[in-house]
Parts: structure tokens; C-alpha cells; sequence
């Protein structure tokens, strides 16, 4: 008697099989952890093909999948909102690799700005003046700016030029610290100077130009032959 094969309907058709160290995508689509479609997830009729490794130009999607399958490399799809959508040809694990890096470098370089305010009075005494540069100081040195103004309150707008000479002054004992971003502008009833911390530079091996030089040993002095001396005298 034989056997009867159990049948639970028709099978789906296989798709393409995955590359070596290529992960298996969804059928019809890319996985939803993949940013971008590749080789037969690409669903336009002609893209353009981008990148050193190629001749640029728009091709048929085929010919696009052939070009990439010749160089055993992966088709990927960077621009699909482009007309026609923009492809290059590269290895897709190197690809996220290097993208992943790329926004990880960029978003270490987009640190947050910490803007300290410092206040002043067209009349302020060395006192207050002392105390607030000294908060400067340290405001610089832990990386944030400073936005230093001038507050002048009813008719003391009269004073304005006394205000501009105490931001400059404020700047100049800053110079080690600082660099002026913006001069003194008056905005309403303020006038402000902003003021960025300078960039810490690698401090220098001090050691070698610290050492002292070996001290040279003072040449032996030749005896000198007096010319009562000389033999041929005799």
C-alpha cells in the first residue's frame, strides 16, 4: 500500500539566494532593519549608477544587477526618491559598516554649546569685575561660551561707549582663554560680546628643550713656543 504524501498547498517560489555573509531578506522586500534595498529588493525599471568602480550613467535595472553580480559585489539603492533612483556597487556588510562609523564620527563632533551669560552695569566697580572674569575663566576652560552684556537701565543708554569699553577690556584679560566671536552690538537695552573657548592645542615635549646642553669641554690650550726658544737662534 503506498504511502500518501501529505500536501498543505502549493510552495512559494524560492527567491534569490542570499551571498556568502549576505543575510536573508523577506520575500518582496528588504528586512526592516535594512535602511536600504538591494540587487532584486530594487524595484525601479532603470537606476544610476554612482561611484568610482563604474561607468556612471543610467542603465536598465538588469544590466545594473549583471554589472554588480560580474564584480561578485551587491547592488544598493542610496537614492530611491531620485529619478531614476541612484545606485552604487559595493559590498552592502562594508557599506553599513562604514556608514554606521560616519554617523557615529558626526554625531561626536555635534556636541551640545553650553552659552554661559555673564551681566554687567556701565558702572561697574573692579570688585564685581573681578568676580565675573573669574567665572569666565572658568566657563572657557570647561569648553562652554560666553555671552557677556552691558544691561543699561533708563538714561544710563547714555553711557554706551563706557559699556563697549569694559566688553573690550573683558575680551582682552580673556585673549589666553578666548577668541571674540562677535564685537560689541548693542540690541535694545543690551550690549552684548560673545566670546567661544579656543581650541586646546597638544602641549609640547618641554623636556627636551628644558634639559640643559651638555656642557663642551673647553679645548686644551696648545703651548706656545716663545721665540727666545727657538733652537735655530742658538
Amino acid at each position: 500500500m503506498e504511502k500518501k504524501t501529505n500536501f498543505s498547498g502549493p510552495r512559494r517560489p524560492a527567491g534569490p539566494r542570499p551571498r556568502p555573509g549576505q543575510k536573508p531578506t523577506q520575500r518582496g522586500g528588504r528586512s526592516d532593519k535594512d535602511p536600504y534595498a538591494t540587487n532584486e529588493q530594487i524595484r525601479a525599471r532603470e537606476v544610476r549608477l554612482v561611484g568610482d568602480n563604474v561607468e556612471q550613467g543610467v542603465y536598465p535595472i538588469e544590466k545594473a544587477r549583471r554589472i554588480a553580480r560580474d564584480m561578485e559585489l551587491d547592488l544598493i539603492e542610496i537614492s530611491p526618491t531620485a529619478e531614476p533612483p541612484v545606485c552604487r556597487i559595493l559590498d552592502y556588510q562594508k557599506f553599513l559598516y562604514q556608514q554606521k562609523k560616519r554617523q557615529k564620527e558626526q554625531k561626536a563632533k555635534a556636541t551640545k554649546v553650553v552659552v554661559k551669560e555673564i551681566r554687567f552695569g556701565p558702572q561697574t566697580d573692579d570688585h564685581d569685575y573681578n568676580f565675573k572674569l573669574k567665572h569666565a575663566q572658568g566657563f572657557l576652560k570647561e569648553g562652554s561660551k560666553v555671552k557677556a552684556y552691558v544691561f543699561f537701565r533708563g538714561r544710563s543708554i547714555l553711557f554706551k561707549e563706557q559699556g563697549e569699553v569694559l566688553l573690550l577690556r573683558f575680551a582682552n584679560d580673556l585673549e589666553d582663554l578666548g577668541k571674540v566671536e562677535q564685537m560689541p552690538v548693542l540690541e535694545g537695552k543690551r550690549m552684548i560680546i560673545m566670546i567661544s573657548p579656543l581650541k586646546t592645542q597638544p602641549k609640547k615635549d618641554s623636556s627636551k628643550k628644558d634639559s640643559p646642553k651638555p656642557e663642551s669641554k673647553p679645548a686644551e690650550a696648545t703651548p706656545e713656543v716663545s721665540k727666545d726658544s727657538n733652537p735655530s737662534d742658538e
